[in-house]
């Protein structure tokens, strides 16, 4: 995890082991969500956004009662080595190409998210990692967090005010995140770049 020239909240760069687990290929979308809770959307396939976590953790607890298998938010960890789909230690879930060679960059998100798996996916077939949305993530959020670390699945500090988050977004000015990029905000905050999807353990 981590990138040795990125921010400081990215280093050290350190090794982690995850347990196999599961994670949805597709940003959760306004469709998806309208079947848990009934609201006003623009379009099925866009991701849902201007959800806070407790509204995420809330889809997830919904879709596990449906399913009856045990769904959540991903880890920071499980997020982080999902995005990079096998490639270690490279910036972007393609390799070491910058955002702008992504096709049609210059003529994309201009207003909003955009329908998911609009790009090519990564090297697991997840599409959209690093893009489109900001994704929440389980763990709380601390800047210094990859001091303490453990090296097998960790899942955060046990306590703060933020909670972490992965990915690029489409209100940024560069659209696209690298793969080791984290950011945060409070649970409670609605942003209309902030969106997630979910994982399951394998």
């Amino acid at each position: 995890m981590g990138q040795s020239d990125g921010r400081d909240e990215e280093r050290p760069v350190h090794l982690v082991r995850v347990a196999p687990f599961r994670l949805c290929r597709f940003q959760v979308t306004n469709e998806d969500f309208a079947g848990f809770r009934s609201f006003t959307f623009d379009h099925p396939a866009k991701p849902v956004t201007s959800v806070n976590w407790f509204d995420a953790v809330d889809f997830c607890e919904w879709l596990t009662a449906k399913w009856s298998i045990e769904i959540r938010l991903p880890t920071e960890a499980e997020w982080e080595f999902a995005a990079r789909g096998g490639l270690a230690q490279k910036p972007y879930p393609w390799g070491d190409e910058p955002v702008f060679s992504r096709a049609g960059y210059a003529a994309r998100w201009i207003e909003g998210p955009e329908p998911i798996a609009t790009s090519e996916p990564n090297g697991y077939g997840l599409y959209d990692m690093c893009e489109n949305v900001h994704e929440w993530c389980s763990d709380w959020y601390d800047p210094r967090y990859y001091d303490v670390s453990s090296g097998e699945n960790p899942k955060g500090p046990e306590s703060g005010t933020r909670k972490s988050s992965r990915g690029g977004a489409w209100r940024h000015h560069i659209k696209i995140a690298r793969c080791a990029a984290r950011s945060s905000i409070p649970p409670e905050f609605r942003y209309a770049d902030y969106g997630f999807r979910v994982a399951a353990e394998a």
